[in-house]
Order: structure tokens, then sequence, then C-alpha cells
């Protein structure tokens, strides 16, 4: 079931303010899980309730598997809807969270029973039926809102920030399970999320909003690897930014010349998105280059196995740098060391945009 959305806008509030979602259009593939991703204020929430008929637009059209929904009630659109807060009855056991929307719809009690079964088993929750939501843990709590809104087999599961309210350990694990557990049912799934790790490992498409407004959309892979603005090179990886002029072809940025926008013409101010992990270090070993430059760690900071490092060239950009602790102990550097710097790979653009 493919979820289709075309010029959605809403606004809240006074005219004149800022729209939540302003001309929304994307389409989310069938049996696929698609990220909304975006800060904070970007309008993914307001287009997930959107989509679910939690609140109605203001402009354009949704679609479900091709049929309008624009106009049609919640309940009625087939969508299944897991919240942060899990919003699970905590009068209730597992079991009968589970069967709430059954029940509302009048199913027989032999069907809810088999499908209740079903469900915890596919949660793998089996032995939990009996329990109230406040025995469980966090991540049990989230499976359980997770197979509630599967009870009544959806076309669509609609997730919002469904692990933001957990630890990183647990977070972890229920990404992983998440992506097995699509593979197995196969439902369209959209995710709203501001973690674009999580963006990443768990979807075949990302939607990036900003301000309410659609900036790129593709493959993790697409969106990552060729940003369309400085917004997205700079949300994507928490890019270096570096600035610099176009001279004979090549973008001259700080202490740096790399190669510069397609079309650019010499005395065109740019901005060079750098990730931390796209940079490299040697130690000083000849006179740099144009690409090469000298450089002094200010500061080293071990987060697990990976390094993260302050350095200032020689013309006094401070810039980030991501090592594993491997490529670090190879080599042998400290802080308060000189080291060189290389830029593997540069995104850079014109300076007509706001990032």
């Amino acid at each position: 079931m493919s979820v289709s959305v075309q010029g959605l806008t809403k606004r809240f509030g006074q005219e004149g303010e800022a729209a939540a979602a302003a001309g929304v259009t994307f389409q989310a593939p069938t049996g696929k899980i698609t990220s909304l991703l975006g800060p904070s204020g970007s309008g993914k929430s307001t287009v997930l309730r959107l989509i679910a008929g939690l609140e109605e637009p203001d402009e354009g059209r949704i679609e479900i598997d091709g049929i309008d929904c624009t106009k049609t009630p919640a309940r009625s659109r087939g969508v299944g809807f897991a919240f942060q807060s899990y919003a699970l009855f905590h009068h209730m056991t597992v079991h009968d969270n589970i069967a709430f929307g059954l029940k509302i719809r009048k199913k027989p009690k032999a069907d809810i029973a088999s499908r209740v079964d079903e469900l915890l088993a596919l949660v793998q929750l089996q032995e939990y039926g009996s329990r109230f939501p406040g025995q469980l843990s966090g991540g049990q709590r989230q499976r359980i809102a997770l197979a509630r809104a599967l009870a009544i087999r959806p076309k669509v599961l609609l997730l919002d920030e469904p692990f933001g309210a957990l630890d990183a350990r647990v977070r972890v694990e229920l990404r992983e399970w998440l992506a097995e557990f699509q593979e197995k049912t196969q439902v369209t799934t959209l995710l709203v999320t501001h973690d674009q790790e999580e963006a990443l490992e768990l979807s075949e498409h990302v939607v990036l909003l900003q301000d309410g407004k659609v900036v790129q959309t593709g493959s993790p892979h697409h969106v990552y690897d060729k940003p369309a603005t400085p917004f997205v090179a700079s949300f994507l990886g928490g890019a270096n930014v570096l600035h610099g002029q176009i001279k004979n072809g090549r973008a001259d940025v700080g202490a740096f010349a790399v190669e510069g926008p397609q079309g650019a013409t010499n005395g065109m101010a740019v901005q060079a998105f750098v990730r931390p992990q796209d940079i490299r270090l040697e130690k000083p070993s000849e006179e740099p280059s144009n690409n090469v430059q000298l450089a002094r760690i200010e500061r080293m900071t071990r987060v697990g196995g990976q390094v993260k490092l302050s350095v200032r060239v020689g013309t006094g950009e401070p810039m980030t740098v991501q090592m594993s602790k491997t490529e670090i102990d190879l080599l042998g550097v400290q802080q308060g060391d000189r080291v060189m710097v290389d830029l593997k790979e540069a995104k850079v653009f014109v300076e007509d945009y706001t990032i």
C-alpha cells in the first residue's frame, strides 16, 4: 500500500505565521519503511498526523493505495498509529490493550483471541499477555504499542518517534527488531525521527524536511552522498563549514582548494561542507600542498571505538575530525601534536542558499 501526499499544507495559530507543513509532497513506497527526517519544528509529526487523519489539512491531498482519503475519518483510513509515549491503557492487561481496536470494531471473541496470540508471538512477548503495562520495560511497552497498532491489520503503520523515550542500548535493540519485524510483515511504514542514524539504518526511503517543507527525498545513500542543499549537507553528518570563493575553477575555502560546484565562475562566494569522517590526518613529513595543510590537535576525545579531534589549521580555521581508535593508535598522535590535514571529500555550494 503506497502513501502519496501532494501539496500538503497545515497552519496553526494566526494568519501570517509560518505553516507547520507547507506544500509537502512525496510518495512512500509499498512495503517499505519511509523515514520523515528533520530537526525539531520541521513539520514531521504534523505530516504524520495529517496522514493518520488526526489533523485536517488546509490544502493538499492524501492518497493511500491510490484512493483519496483526505476527508476520510481517521478510523476509516486503515492506518495503525504508535506514539513515542506508547499511549497504552494502564488499567488493562497487555492482552486487552492489543485487543482494544478489535473489540470496538465488534470482532468475534475467537478471532480477537487468535489475533492477539498471533501478535504476541510476532513481538516475542507470548508470556506477557496477563501483565499490565506498568510491569513491563520501556522496550516491551513499545513492542506492545506496535502490536496494538497492527491488530486491526492496517494498510499503513505510522510511527511517531517510537524510540525517543528509550535509552541508547534499548533503542539500538529495537531498531534491529523493527527491521526484522518489517521484513516479516511487509507493512508500509512511515517513521518520524530526528535521529539521522535511525533513519539511515532503518529506511529504504528518506523524506528530509526543513521548516515545514520537503528539501530532499531519496534512498538513504542518495541523500547522504548527494545532498541537494547546504542544509542537507550540514544536517546529515554534522559537517564542518568552510567559506571561500571560486578561483581559477576551484573552490578556495580557508586553507584548502577543492573542486567547485558545476557552473560556478570566478569570484563566486561558496560554502564547503566537510564531514568529520571525511578528513584524514597524517604526521608532518613534507611541506603542505593546496589540499594538505599543517594543523595542531587542540583536543582529543575518545567515544567508544571512535576518537573525535578538534584541530586548527595554520590559517586559523577550527575543524572537527573523527577517526577510529585503531587509526589514531597507528598514527601515534597526542593532544598538542602537529599533523597534516587532508580533505578526502567536500560538498561545495554557491552561497545563494540559506542553511
